[in-house]
């Protein structure tokens, strides 16, 4: 397990190059673990806007996104939908299963998946992905299983820095930027 930028290991960084798809809890990882009720109890979330944004370039770079939740919520459906992620799984207790199987519908190999999870059902999907990643506000036994701790908390751009850390390994990075440097669409 790395705290250090993945990049610097130039182990994790071959295996970076290899990701396919990203797929990610929410509750502790896109947001920041705390949940919010209403008194007419309608759940609240805040997710980090950078993190989607985030999320946007990995697809336009071609790795695909997975969200893989615990809790069912219309606040995370929505959140996708505004994201164009189309795989959102929902009320999962045991997410390697999910993960498998959504790993051979899209004809892809576990080398080609990373995953970031951050307490007791994200361990066996953490520790299969090709990259297994956790978050600093995991629970240090959930982080041991990990390959790469993030440096920033869920919910306070971790995905970022997951996002923006494979478009570098992958050789996306200066396409983006000049992207936005330069105005073109």
């Amino acid at each position: 397990m790395t705290h250090t930028s993945p990049l610097q290991d130039p182990l994790l960084t071959d295996r970076l190059r290899r990701i396919r798809l990203l797929a990610l809890d929410v509750d502790g990882v896109l947001t920041d673990g705390q949940l919010y009720f209403q008194a007419d109890g309608i759940e609240i979330k805040a997710f980090n806007v950078q993190d989607g944004h985030g999320l946007k370039l990995l697809k336009r770079a071609g790795i695909q996104v997975a969200l893989i939740t615990g809790r069912d919520s219309p606040t995370v459906s929505r959140r996708a939908a505004a994201l164009g992620i189309q795989h959102v799984f929902q009320g999962v207790e045991k997410k390697l299963p999910v993960l498998r199987e959504l790993t051979a519908r899209l004809g892809l190999e576990f080398e080609q998946v990373a995953y970031c999870g951050d307490d007791m059902p994200d361990i066996g999907a953490i520790r299969r992905a090709g990259v297994g990643i956790s978050v600093p506000n995991a629970p240090a036994y959930i982080q041991q299983h990990a390959d790469w701790v993030t440096e920033r908390s869920g919910g306070q751009g971790a995905a970022r820095e997951i996002s923006d850390t494979l478009l570098r390994a992958q050789g996306h990075w200066d396409a983006v930027t000049d992207t936005y440097v330069h105005g073109a669409g």
